[in-house]
């Protein structure tokens, strides 16, 4: 991911402003520069417009307005989508202080009157400073040799995944692998040889799984582990048969597997176990 790569036609923008010229002037703005913009003229309008239109990247507040004023409409934004990027402007900014508006929830603070630019440059900054965010975020959640989300972001995720399970009755299944006789390749072909195999299979994995909505991770050593949404065992075998089917075609290596199914009040532990166990009798039957 390059953070410093800015594309302006993906950030979707809310503009609030009760004066009308104000706001067409800064809708008509960043149209120009190929923003997704909208705009209304209060602040109880905004949140409805946030909460019903689905996710905004930005949300520009004037801060003094009839009925909601920026101040609120700041915090309940925040509250309600922790990830927007809030630029709050105001031509009586002595009757603001920037901390207050800062602690309120705002990313940033620009003061009426302002030029095009000037603007462009707070929500580029913005941008920036949330790409940064997202990419130091993925990278600590990712096994950098794989590609893969790795261990730790494994029970994090399986938790929320087994909570949402136990709430809405959804299926929930495992595959836990690891690639057989690999110590064995290792020492035959060294190392190097064995990360690339490593880095190929969560490749792999990857390609096998379906996007967004299932997901891989490099659980250690030569294990890996697959969370499936709303799936059962035989939708699980069905996947692993395909995974290994492609790494014995693309790498010419097999691998053995442990499949688990979720039932209502499973522990983590008592639910990874299983597959684990059953793994162990996969491995055996070799």
């Amino acid at each position: 991911m390059d953070i410093q790569q800015i594309h302006y036609e993906n950030e979707r923008c809310l503009v609030v402003d009760d004066e009308e010229h104000v706001l067409a002037t800064i809708v008509e703005s960043l149209q120009l520069l190929e923003f997704q913009v909208e705009g209304v003229p209060g602040g109880q309008e905004a949140l409805n417009k946030l909460e019903d239109m689905g996710k905004y990247s930005f949300l520009i507040t004037d801060m003094k307005m009839p009925g909601m004023d920026g101040l609120d409409l700041i915090e309940k934004a925040r509250t309600l989508f922790p990830d927007i990027c809030i630029i709050a402007m105001t031509g009586l900014a002595k009757n603001y202080k920037y901390t207050d508006v800062i602690n309120a929830g705002a990313t940033d603070f620009i003061n009426k009157p302002f030029g095009p630019d000037e603007l462009e440059a707070k929500i580029k900054r913005a941008i920036l400073e949330r790409n940064t965010k997202e990419e130091l975020n993925r990278l600590s959640i990712t096994d950098s040799l794989t590609g893969l989300f790795n261990q730790r972001h494994f029970y994090a995720r399986l938790r929320e995944e087994i909570a949402r399970a136990n709430r809405q009755m959804q299926r929930l299944s495992l595959i836990l692998l690891d690639l057989d006789n690999f110590k064995h390749y290792n020492d035959s072909h060294g190392h190097l040889a064995g990360d690339d195999i490593l880095g190929k299979t969560g490749g792999i994995i990857h390609s096998c799984i379906r996007e967004d909505v299932d997901s891989g991770y490099r659980y250690g050593g030569d294990e890996f582990v697959v969370i499936l949404i709303d799936a059962d065992t035989k939708v699980a075998r069905g996947i692993g048969k395909r995974i290994d089917s492609s790494l014995r075609k693309r790498l010419g290596v097999s691998a053995s597997m442990g499949f688990s199914q979720f039932s209502t009040g499973m522990t983590v532990e008592e639910f990874i176990n299983k597959a684990d166990k059953d793994l162990y009798e996969a491995k055996e039957k070799r």
